[in-house]
């Protein structure tokens, strides 16, 4: 269980369309830089930087593909008097990897909204925050012991975006971020690559929060969202 931070603000964020100028500050918004008619071509679009020779362990790095199958996620409803119905989407817990860049790349999501049944696509919801570098925050355990969290996101700062079929995206080391979400008819897999050397606090570091991050996601049904649970599987592959 993610140490709970004993102080964070109630936030409210409406996310914005994904895109390489508006994600740069937190990592890179990857989708083809190239026209459709070209055939053949190879263009940079996302360093994968490996920071583990910084690491206090000095333990080397591998690097890693992970699947992570996300099914979407359970929205909460809101109401209010003479208005259309929202969801919204709670964020409860951020991570950061300090010493590795990794990358999120949908593998079975058109970029086209609607597919051949006329259902729409899924869409996938990044919630980002940058580090407050040199700073702390307190936070306890589930034992309820205080703990001190180096380097805390930096939360009135936080965003959210909307990825759809044809992007990906990268996030910068040390950028905290929620786990995927998913949001629409049905599931979406992502091949995660990232830089890996097994010592826990190196690789991920996790902080959570009561009231946590709402996401305003608009009037009910906006992305076609059924019921569907299941679980979230993730399978490993080495390089």
């Amino acid at each position: 269980m993610a140490p709970i931070l004993t102080s964070n603000p109630a936030l409210t964020l409406v996310p914005e369309p994904l895109s390489p100028a508006s994600f740069a500050q937190f990592g890179t918004a990857i989708q083809s830089p190239l026209p459709r008619d070209l055939s053949v071509a190879f263009s940079p679009i996302s360093p994968m930087l490996d920071n583990y020779k910084n690491g206090p362990s000095g333990t080397p790095s591998e690097t890693r593909l992970t699947m992570f199958c996300c099914f979407p996620r359970k929205l909460r409803s809101i109401t209010a008097t003479n208005q259309p119905e929202k969801e919204a989407f709670d964020v409860r817990i951020l991570e950061r990897h300090p010493y590795t860049h990794q990358t999120f790349i949908p593998t079975d999501l058109s970029s086209h909204s609607k597919v051949g049944n006329g259902e729409e696509e899924p869409v996938f919801l990044v919630v980002v925050a940058p580090t407050l570098k040199g700073e702390t925050a307190t936070a306890k355990t589930d034992a309820g012991e205080t703990i001190t969290i180096r380097d805390p996101p930096d939360l009135r700062n936080a965003k959210a975006f909307i990825g759809r079929g044809g992007q990906s995206v990268t996030y910068a080391a040390g950028t905290w971020h929620a786990p995927m979400v998913v949001l629409g008819p049905r599931r979406v897999d992502f091949v995660v690559v990232q830089h890996v050397n097994g010592v826990d606090d190196e690789d991920c570091q996790e902080a959570a929060f009561g009231e946590g991050i709402n996401v305003d996601l608009g009037h009910k049904g906006q992305y076609g969202r059924k019921e569907l649970k299941g679980p979230k599987l993730w399978t490993a592959a080495k390089l």
